[in-house]
């Protein structure tokens, strides 16, 4: 059997008329992926057909099936100093908007390594047994050595906790004062070095068997430029498997909402200038989002495609990172006399006001969500598909679904899909297939979503860079944007591409058509892009976009 129970909308015995909207329309993707019922729980080995190429070098391809679970890889509770809500209430609001995954990543810290590391495990063994259909992993938000925060987690297992806080102690940047600001921060060859040493060590906890799975993804990668391209590189070097990606939209979503936390406000707190520690070869710009995303991430032919031009996967998310949630009445508890945080390892229980408190963040699911292709349903198998690289993201529940294909004239299979590489001639045709089913029902805010348009980018792949500080790849740009304004229900686009002399990858991207402007890097790169908004003046709901990973095409001979 599964490792967990099936979620209701893949479980067979559950009516059809059980579910609510999305529910339905998310079985219907899973019948027409043929994973419906024992399919879904058994996966690969109960369906052969389902197997993936491997490391076949033949020409052409062929990647399973999916389905797509959501998830949230950036949640923090009462276990981590700065935050507010329990354990409960976070994993009941994950499940009130449809995740199927959960990753608590608590700040680390003294009182988080010495006791709530182990009272959070207990919480999340009890919600594991009373609810199999939700997949929670115990992680941990590091704070990286000369540089920004990780999200770093493990699969259930005996030494789920013993793996986290030994490499807290050892390796956070905090703990050790090797972060920034920190007393040593002037050492930032030492420090850096230490973070790629980092990676290493949980590459061998793997590699041993102590822990069946690890994964590590960099947050907020731009929000204080500090995070240098070098550096990415380097950790992305040091742990080929391990440190897959990056946050490609950061969360508090709901920072700027109009009249809510000031005039200066920018989506996902962006609000910052280039300091001592920033990397100096950042544009001013750099330090805001785009249509609620990461610069890096939003600007066409800019450092996520310098990176995927190497040739690599490098995948991006997104997340909540909750912490204080918009419009929420809850406040924090009141310590007791002579406990703090480090003595105890957790917050005390928040309050409820009645009154609204300050916060910039959504509930786990409610805004920002990561789509992962599994071929069954566990806590490896989502693992198994971030590590693919088979990952789409969405803001506002813009989509109900996502599938991409890319197959050449010579492929009699299935193509390959995100985070996959596909095999082909010189001058090959090529068909891009992306299926895309349409919102079913209001999001959280009352909207029932449209998507007005998918944009296809393709970058040439030159291999590794001689410059590991580059962040552009100046043979980016987007090749092709569809109107599907007024399109509903499930669709597919049918986009020709040709190889030519070199390798090269394509992603994909849409938004609500609300807010586009030229891209950073110029009108004949990016005509249509996201832009950064008016400050205070940021309202998530009305700036949507979705985002996924990269196909990439090697081409013989080049």
């Amino acid at each position: 059997m599964t490792e967990q129970q099936l979620p209701a909308w893949a479980d067979p015995s559950v009516s059809p008329a059980a579910l609510d909207p999305q529910g339905v329309s998310r079985r219907g993707l899973l019948r027409r992926a043929g994973l419906f019922g024992a399919a879904f729980a058994l996966g690969p080995a109960a369906t052969p057909a389902l197997a993936a190429g491997g490391d076949d070098r033949r020409l052409g391809g062929e990647d399973p099936r999916l389905a797509y679970l959501v998830g949230d890889h950036h949640i923090h509770s009462v276990y981590s100093h700065d935050a507010k809500y329990t354990f409960s209430q976070l994993a009941a609001a994950g499940a009130k908007y449809g995740l199927d995954w959960m990753v608590f990543t608590e700040h680390s810290n003294f009182g988080h390594a010495d006791f709530g590391a182990a009272l959070e495990h207990k919480e999340i063994l009890e919600a594991r047994a009373e609810n199999p259909r939700q997949l929670i992993f115990q992680g941990l938000e590091w704070y990286i050595p000369a540089a920004e925060h990780c999200t770093v987690f493990t699969a259930p297992g005996p030494h789920e906790v013993d793996v986290l806080t030994r490499f807290e102690r050892a390796h956070d940047g905090k703990l050790l004062g090797y972060d920034k600001g920190g007393p040593a921060d002037a050492d930032t060859a030492r420090n850096e070095a230490h973070a790629v040493k980092a990676l290493k060590w949980l590459a061998q906890q793997r590699r041993s068997g102590y822990v069946d799975d690890v994964l590590v993804l960099a947050n907020h990668p731009l929000r204080l430029g500090i995070d240098s391209p070098h550096e990415m590189r380097n950790w992305r070097d040091a742990a080929p498997g391990i440190m897959i990606g990056m946050e490609g939209a950061p969360g508090a979503q709901g920072a700027a909402i109009p009249g809510w936390r000031g005039a200066t406000s920018i989506r996902g707190e962006y609000e910052n200038k280039p300091s001592a520690q920033s990397w100096p070869g950042y544009p001013a710009d750099a330090y805001l989002t785009y249509g609620g995303f990461d610069w890096a991430t939003a600007t066409v032919g800019g450092l996520w495609d310098s990176m995927l031009a190497e040739g690599r996967l490098f995948s991006v998310t997104t997340n909540s990172d909750a912490h204080r949630i918009v419009f929420d009445t809850w406040k924090n508890g009141d310590w007791q006399p002579g406990q703090t945080f480090d003595g105890t390892g957790k917050l005390p229980d928040p309050v409820n006001t009645d009154t609204p408190q300050p916060g910039s963040d959504f509930w786990p699911g409610q805004f920002s969500r990561t789509h992962v292709g599994v071929t069954r349903y566990g806590y490896r198998a989502v693992m198994a598909g971030l590590r693919a690289g088979r990952v789409w993201l969405d803001h506002g529940h813009l989509l109900d679904g996502l599938d991409v294909r890319l197959k050449g004239d010579l492929d009699r299979g299935r193509g390959v899909t995100l985070g996959g590489r596909l095999r082909v001639r010189k001058g090959e045709k090529l068909t891009l297939d992306v299926t895309v089913t349409t919102a079913s029902r209001p999001n959280p805010q009352g909207i029932l979503p449209e998507l007005a348009h998918v944009d296809v980018i393709r970058g040439a792949v030159r291999g590794p860079v001689a410059d590991r500080d580059t962040w552009q790849a100046p043979d980016t740009r987007v090749v092709r944007s569809q109107d599907v304004s007024g399109r509903t229900g499930t669709y597919t686009l049918r986009v020709p591409l040709t190889a030519g002399e070199e390798s090269f990858y394509v992603r994909l991207r849409g938004s609500d058509g609300n807010r586009n402007g030229t891209g950073y890097l110029g009108a004949s790169v990016d005509p249509h892009g996201p832009v950064p908004h008016a400050p205070g003046d940021g309202d998530p709901w009305a700036d949507t976009w979705f985002y996924s990973n990269p196909v990439f095409v090697d081409v013989e001979g080049a």
